[in-house]
């Protein structure tokens, strides 16, 4: 079974409502947000860091983080791109 394959069968057995891969290019910004509910994301490919007011937080493949309700943070994209396995609590919320 395929990394992202086992990844998306933890996500779903945590009881996530949406589970879904996702991919975006190097340098891809998402800028200062929040989700209502928990967002777990298992990294497959790539890198990402995650910068919690001035804390940054990088990820590199193969590796799974969680981000707390209601906790600002923003996202840049590593210099390979990142392919992400993301689980929501709340359908919609990342």
């Amino acid at each position: 079974m395929e990394l992202s394959e086992r990844a998306i069968q933890t996500f779903e057995s945590e009881g996530f409502v949406k589970v879904y891969e996702h991919q975006d290019p190097a340098g891809t910004l998402y800028k200062e947000h929040s989700h209502q509910g928990k967002v777990s994301i298992f990294v497959t490919d790539g890198s990402v860091t995650l910068d919690f007011s001035g804390e940054k937080k990088e990820i590199v493949a193969p590796k799974r983080f969680d981000i707390p309700a209601n906790t600002p943070h923003s996202v840049v994209v590593g210099t390979d791109g990142w392919i992400v396995i993301i689980g929501e609590e709340i359908e919609g919320d990342s």
